[in-house]
């Protein structure tokens, strides 16, 4: 299958392509005579495996990761679950730092509520910020 009917069939771009075997996410495809890349059928399975990682919020170099261990002939299930815990863990403080976040900004909107704004001083340029 040529890169356009790959991209097509996909979803995304020729271009994506490119960069995904360049940064090492596909193996290079066979060439044909002419020198037009040539995937394999199951090339498709690959890239919707790049786009759920992708959706789970795994970098592309996890991903790399997970496709290296696959591509040896190992099952990289303890290595998707460790990636998983982690990202759990950084969405846990995501949502912490956006709570207080949104705390904050509350807070900066209740203030800006009772105070007379004749009263700003113009070297501040507001006071609630």
């Amino acid at each position: 299958m040529r890169i356009g009917e790959l991209a097509a069939a996909a979803g995304t771009s020729p271009r994506t392509l490119r960069f995904y075997e360049s940064v090492g996410l596909f193996p290079p495809p066979r060439r044909t005579l002419n020198g037009y890349r040539d995937y394999p059928e199951n090339a498709i399975y690959r890239l919707d495996f790049i786009r759920r990682g992708q959706s789970a919020g795994l970098s592309l170099v996890r991903i790399g990761e997970i496709l290296r261990i696959r591509d040896a002939g190992q099952a990289p299930c303890a290595h998707v679950d460790t990636l998983l815990a982690t990202r759990l863990d950084e969405i846990d403080q995501q949502i912490a730092d956006l709570l207080q976040l949104r705390q904050t900004v509350a807070d900066l909107q209740s203030a800006s509520r009772t105070v007379d704004p004749a009263t700003c001083q113009a070297e501040t340029i507001c006071r609630y910020l």
